[in-house]
């Protein structure tokens, strides 16, 4: 599937740690943390001849950071770089039709005793269709 691609595409953004589908760790990297969470295809529009369905499914991109100090300062480096780093190839090497990100809502993130943390979840809505659902 096209996950390993973008994973592969977003792996080192903006100096952070990527990973994927994990559960939010209680340290954060000193450079950020991004996990790509795989997210869902929804309902596809379906066309009858040649049998085709077709997607817009929504992966979910978490961005954290973390330390007073740096933090607005890496979170905008870190949402600037996935955008590059997402219109530099939109559709995955041919994977998909068309990848298009939505814009972070940031978040304080705050946890009890620990450093403050600033997050956002931004959505990457992939456009693909296929003629075999699964």
């Amino acid at each position: 599937m096209f996950w390993r691609r973008l994973f592969a595409q977003l792996a080192g953004v903006g100096g952070a740690t990527v990973l994927r589908n994990i559960a939010l760790p209680t340290r954060i990297p000193a450079a950020g943390l991004v996990i790509l969470r795989d997210g869902t295809p929804g309902e596809p529009e379906v066309s009858l001849s040649p049998l085709t369905y077709h997607y817009d499914h929504e992966a979910v991109v978490e961005v954290i950071v973390q330390g007073e100090a740096t933090q607005d300062t890496q979170f905008d480096a870190i949402c600037v770089a996935i955008g590059v780093r997402l219109a530099a190839n939109r559709t995955l090497g041919g994977l998909c039709d068309w990848m298009e990100g939505a814009a972070p809502d940031p978040t304080e993130i705050i946890t009890e005793g620990g450093e403050p943390m600033k997050g956002a979840a931004v959505t990457i809505t992939l456009t693909y269709s296929t003629t075999n659902p699964i």
